[in-house]
């Protein structure tokens, strides 16, 4: 794979920000046990001399004489044992279940998002892969789409449209369909061999090349096509028809531009008929010609071009080289093919215009002692033990110089259904999508504006420039753009004007990891839309680390082939296409489609929903936890801080297994706040994710407080009732128990935004399956507590208490959240009205894009 990076580890945003919060817990877990173990001792010191009658407290006498007298080891160990004993009896504050359940959780996502039939690539039969279980969330806080071009906006179904020919244009053309034109099929042992594929052909150039031999012209044409036909590492592979007498010819390899230039070639009279290792067998018009395949210099990212050495039958030896005009241009003899050259330049530039593939063609012949040179040098390359690939790139480049420019070729690749829609939808959704190809700038630009991604209004940023001075200059003036539309009054005219920055490899040779880097990081960061063309694959993957490194925004990497893989591994989120170039991106990626829409789906719906769940479940169980620990905590300051607890060993164990773990699984994997088609149809609800509502440090505060006050009314509601009783402490641990799992299974239950049977049956049940294990361990006579809740459930004070506690726990909640949602509703709780009560509410929602648009103009303002 061309200038791959190696792989990275990958964690999801709101995991980073879980172990911050963690952190915060644990902190507090050591607060309680100092606060516990600090007022234990001053406790032992304050009633040293009536320890003798506090039976629980460890005997030091174990010698077999009678010993009426228990005593303990003194303020200091004791001390130590209780700090010890308060971090055991706590320590279900920090959640470690909540990993087990996050996992879980994150299967049943991805489950559900492998059978998303929107998802579904019909035409090949490829679903929506997950390949890295612990980041689905983070599909819902992208900022940054870094698209590859072709292959992932396009269809990469290379279409063979126009040629420049010795310095004239050839781009009109009617389908060859007709099987018995020459040019078209060829005769083979008595079969009629065929092309695959048709091709539109010229017809002047037809005809210059079936009756211009012998002339310049004529000659040169043919030159062009023989390099078409020659320059490649295509096999032609036979199938069968149901005409035993006709079989068509599937030209086959790793290029589709190939292929489309050799189906081109046989168009137009050229037809690869056979390759094996050293030697190809071309059809030219009805004759067969054999041409030695002496030598072939790979294509790769430094040179941009390829080309061969090839063995013609009158013994000549010629060099055929084709590749992208940035670098054919430069190996050119400069005495020969001036005008061709300019003509050349002017073809290439209105076929980039026209949005086409375009590639250079050239040609030199090699004289006896050049060829003895190169194959010297080439052979002793080839056998390299170490330096191989640099010795053979050496070898090319002296080859490949002083050539005689032959043509240049057109090539359309359509864009993929559905591509213009998506980005509009991204767009709207406040996420930038950035693209990153090595095609030439202007065949860019053209797909730019056909994909929607640039518009007629867009204000474009070009820098082209051969030198960091130039660079340099170039930004200046753009940073004075950027700052001249941001300093408009309340940037009214930044939003109907917005800028697009548009810059080529070159450019960035003297840029990334430069000085200049940062200049480039607010000129690109103020531009709705960047561009960068004629790009390697390391400079794609220094873009995406140019934003990652330098903001907390998400980024997102797509693209179908090797080139993309630095690309994919460097972003936050890798997506691969599984497209016609290969797997090396899909195997590569995070998560792997089969075209670009479904991009939409996937970050609007199931990436909304996944953050969605997975932040409300992180605080959820944050605070399951932290309430249990909270009453165990208000338990042991009352009870001479002896680190005794009311709550039976076994519900403590049970509590995070059985009384409470399913309910947060099963929100997580199936609660929707939000339709598919109202995601679909508003897509600013995106924005949710990116601006981290769901999951920040405020709300962590105010759930701990939340959980903090209903600890409060659990645990001081029975303890005032029954304090002047003779109910034992296991009955009241019981209530307390019960109290928990009820209020925080209702907690959750407010909480839900569409009920279904399953999750009725695991919050319902969860309940009843606690009631039943308290009954079960009361009715153990081994256990302590035998019988407890049998003594205080047939009273009314029990059921008093049950209920006191459930509102007066739960009351401060709901005001809360019925305050929020009627005065200040955010964009979910809009749309959830507009899905609820229909058109009544369509003006309502109307503001989600205004003040979602509002939002992130503030935040994009230098």
């Amino acid at each position: 794979m061309l200038n791959s990076s190696g792989a990275q580890s990958k964690r999801s945003r709101l995991e980073t920000h879980m172990n911050r919060e963690t952190i915060i817990l644990a902190v507090a877990l050591f607060v309680e046990c100092t606060i516990v173990t600090v007022l234990a001792g001053a406790w032992l010191g304050r009633h040293r001399d009536q320890l003798d009658d506090l039976t629980y407290y460890r005997k030091t006498d174990f010698s077999d004489r009678e010993v009426g007298k228990y005593d303990y080891y003194g303020i200091g160990w004791e001390v130590v044992f209780t700090f010890f004993m308060s971090v055991i009896l706590f320590q279900v504050m920090i959640p470690i279940a909540l990993y087990i359940s996050m996992e879980l959780v994150r299967l049943g996502q991805a489950f559900f998002m492998i059978q998303d039939e929107s998802l579904l690539d019909k035409e090949r039969g490829n679903r929506f892969q997950c390949r890295a279980l612990n980041i689905n969330e983070d599909l819902g806080q992208i900022k940054y789409v870094f698209s590859d071009k072709t292959g992932t906006l396009t269809e990469n179904k290379m279409e063979f449209r126009c040629a420049s020919v010795v310095g004239v244009n050839y781009s009109g053309g009617a389908a060859a369909t007709d099987a018995g034109e020459e040019g078209v099929s060829v005769v083979v042992d008595e079969q009629i061999w065929r092309p695959k594929m048709t091709v539109k052909t010229d017809p002047e150039l037809l005809k210059l090349l079936r009756t211009g031999e012998g002339t310049e012209e004529g000659d040169k044409a043919r030159e062009f096509f023989l390099a078409l036909a020659t320059c490649n590492t295509i096999v032609p592979i036979l199938s069968e028809t149901e005409d035993p007498t006709v079989r068509l010819i599937d030209y086959q390899g790793e290029s589709p531009d190939e292929q489309a230039l050799l189906y081109a070639a046989a168009a137009y009279g050229f037809m690869l008929i056979e390759r094996t290792s050293g030697h190809i067998v071309i059809d030219v018009f009805g004759q067969k010609q054999r041409f030695d395949i002496l030598g072939l210099h790979e294509f790769d990212s430094d040179r941009k071009r390829m080309s061969v050495i090839a063995g013609f039958p009158d013994k000549t030896v010629k060099v055929f080289v084709k590749g992208a005009d940035s670098s054919m241009f430069g190996v050119v003899d400069k005495m020969l093919n001036v005008d061709i050259v300019q003509s050349t330049k002017s073809h290439l530039h209105t076929f980039s215009t026209l949005g086409l593939r375009t590639l250079v063609i050239g040609m030199r012949e090699m004289s006896n002692v050049e060829f003895e040179e190169w194959h010297s040098s080439y052979e002793k390359a080839n056998t390299a033990l170490f330096g191989r690939g640099s010795l053979l790139k050496a070898v090319a480049m002296n080859i490949e110089n002083n050539i005689s420019i032959l043509g240049a070729s057109g090539i359309e690749d359509k864009l993929q259904q559905g591509v213009p829609e998506a980005i509009e939808s991204l767009r709207k959704a406040g996420i930038k999508v950035w693209v990153l190809t090595g095609d030439k700038q202007e065949t860019a630009i053209s797909i730019g504006f056909s994909s929607n991604l640039l518009t007629g209004e867009m204000t474009q940023i070009i820098i082209n420039n051969h030198s960091k001075e130039s660079c340099k200059k170039s930004l200046a003036d753009a940073l004075a753009i950027t700052k001249l539309v941001a300093g408009n009054p309340a940037g009214a005219d930044a939003v109907k004007s917005p800028l697009a920055l548009i810059i080529d490899g070159t450019s960035l040779v003297y840029i990334l990891e430069t000085e200049l880097e940062e200049e480039l990081f607010e000129v690109a960061t103020s531009c709705s839309v960047v561009l960068c063309c004629r790009v390697a694959p390391l400079q794609k993957a220094g873009i995406v680390v140019l934003i990652k490194s330098r903001t907390d925004d998400m980024t997102l990497a797509i693209g179908d082939g090797a080139n993309d893989v630095s690309m994919i591994q460097k972003a936050n989120v890798g997506i691969g296409i599984s497209g016609r170039e290969g797997r090396q991106a899909v195997m590569a990626s995070d998560f792997a489609i089969g075209e670009f829409r479904f991009l939409v789906p996937l970050l609007l719906v199931h990436g909304h929903w996944n953050y969605q769940r997975m932040a409300y479940m992180i605080l959820y169980n944050f605070y399951r936890n932290s309430i249990l620990v909270f009453v165990l905590f208000w338990y042991v300051l009352y009870t001479a801080f002896s680190l005794t607890t009311a709550i039976s060993e076994w519900s403590s164990v049970l509590y995070s297994v059985i009384y409470t773990a399913l309910p947060t699984i099963v929100v997580g994997i199936l609660d929707k706040d939000l339709n598919r088609k109202t995601l679909l149809k508003y897509p600013q609800l995106y924005g949710s994710g990116q601006r981290e509502e769901r999951y920040n440090l405020k709300l962590f505060i105010l759930t701990m407080m939340d959980s903090v006050w209903q600890s409060l009314a659990i645990f001081f509601i029975p303890y005032l009732a029954y304090r002047h009783s003779t109910v034992d402490g296991s009955s009241i641990g019981d209530l307390w128990t019960l109290a928990v799992v009820i209020m925080v299974n209702l907690h959750l239950g407010m909480d839900i935004f569409r009920w279904n049977w399953i999750t009725h049956t695991s919050i319902w049940g969860c309940i009843v399956a606690t009631v039943i294990c308290i009954i079960i361990i009361d009715a153990l006579p081994i256990l302590p507590g035998f019988w407890a809740i049998f003594h205080v459930m047939g009273t009314w004070v029990f059921w008093f208490c049950l209920l006191a506690i459930l509102i007066a726990g739960m009351i401060p909640r709901f005001v809360t959240k019925a305050f929020t949602e009627f005065f200040i509703p955010s964009d979910i709780q809009i749309a959830r009205e507009l899905e609820k009560f229909g058109n009544i509410n369509e003006p309502l929602v109307s503001q989600v894009a205004t003040r979602t648009l509002s939002i992130h103009q503030q935040q994009n303002r230098p």
